[in-house]
């Protein structure tokens, strides 16, 4: 099967505390949109997340610049992780047996679907699980997953009970 066919037949594993806890990063930075990182396992048909890191939204005036429309992008439209906290994360998880295998963000009073900025600064190779987050509340909750053609797929979550993490 190649690798874009075999992408999409996958699932994003998680448990309850997961959910918990991209769900309270997000009520808290709201109306912010929260971020953070997918740590786990990458198996034959799915990714299973062993751990969530939140991070701070690191978007700032500067990373704005490199949009044509920046005088309108802030926190509550944007989001960005800094670079070293990615590091710090793969050298974490690393140690660990452990890969960043996606990322996490909230829309405020917005949908759990990915918008256009998401779609061309997304990675192939990530799940991107998104929080729909009304007037501070957490709501829904989708993973996405990038196709061959560079265009989100909506990818399956599958939320398992503790004791079942590798």
């Amino acid at each position: 099967m190649p690798i874009a066919e075999k992408r999409f037949s996958m699932v994003i594993k998680v448990q309850p505390q997961h959910l918990q806890a991209i769900g309270n990063h997000a009520a808290n930075t709201y109306p912010e949109e929260c971020c953070g990182l997918l740590l786990g396992v990458v198996g034959e048909g799915d990714k299973q997340v062993v751990e969530v890191w939140p991070t701070a939204n690191g978007w700032n005036e500067e990373t704005a610049a490199e949009f044509s429309d920046a005088a309108t992008l802030t926190k509550e439209r944007r989001y960005v992780i800094a670079p070293e906290e990615m590091l710090r994360a793969h050298r974490q998880g690393r140690e660990r047996q452990l890969s960043i295998i996606g990322i996490f963000h909230s829309h405020p009073d917005g949908t759990a679907v990915p918008s256009e900025c998401d779609r061309a600064l997304a990675w192939p190779e990530y799940s991107y699980i998104i929080v729909s987050v009304v007037q501070g509340h957490p709501s829904e909750i989708r993973s996405w997953c990038l196709e061959a053609n560079h265009q989100f797929q909506p990818e399956p979550i599958i939320v398992e009970q503790t004791g079942s993490v590798p």
